[in-house]
C-alpha cells in the first residue's frame, strides 16, 4: 500500500514537471524594431504620362505629411512592365525597376516602342532602405503607326 502511494505521488510529480517543461507561450516570432507613428515615407501620387514619338515622359508628385508620413524621400524608383497587345487579358506580368531618380526631380523620360503596352509605377525611397507604397499604376498604349 505504501509502495502504491509512493508510485502515485511520483507519477503526479512527473506529470506536473512534464506539463511545466513542455508547455509555453506558443511559437515565438522574430523581434520587431519599435515603430514611431508617422516614421514612414508617403507614396508618390498623381503619376502622369505624355507620349511623343518613341519616348514617354513620366511625371509624379510627392508630399510629406507631418502626421502620417513625415520622412522626406531621398529619391524615387521607377518600375515598368511591358506586354504585347496580343498577350492574354489578365495574364500576370512582372514589374522591373528601370531607373532611380534623385530628389528633387520627379520626372523621367523612357524610350518606348510601338506595338506594346507599358505599365509604370513609382516608389519613394529614403534613408536606411526605407520604401513607400507604390503609386497607382498607369498604362501607356503605344499602338502601331
Amino acid at each position: 500500500m505504501k509502495h502504491k502511494r509512493t508510485m502515485i505521488q511520483f507519477l503526479i510529480i512527473l506529470s506536473g514537471l512534464s506539463l511545466l517543461v513542455f508547455s509555453g507561450c506558443g511559437k515565438k516570432a522574430m523581434p520587431m524594431a519599435p515603430q514611431i507613428k508617422g516614421q514612414k515615407i508617403a507614396a508618390p501620387f498623381d503619376l502622369k504620362y505624355q507620349t511623343s514619338g518613341s519616348q514617354t515622359l513620366l511625371s509624379w508628385s510627392h508630399k510629406v505629411d507631418k502626421k502620417t508620413a513625415f520622412v522626406k524621400p531621398e529619391g524615387f524608383d521607377v518600375f515598368m512592365a511591358k506586354k504585347t497587345f496580343e498577350a492574354c487579358v489578365g495574364c500576370p506580368f512582372e514589374f522591373k525597376m528601370i531607373k532611380s531618380v534623385s530628389m528633387p526631380l520627379m520626372e523621367l523620360i523612357v524610350p518606348t516602342e510601338h506595338g506594346f503596352k507599358y505599365y509604370f509605377r513609382v516608389q519613394a525611397t529614403g534613408p536606411d532602405n526605407m520604401r513607400s507604397k507604390y503609386s497607382k499604376t498607369v498604362q501607356v498604349d503605344c499602338k502601331s503607326k
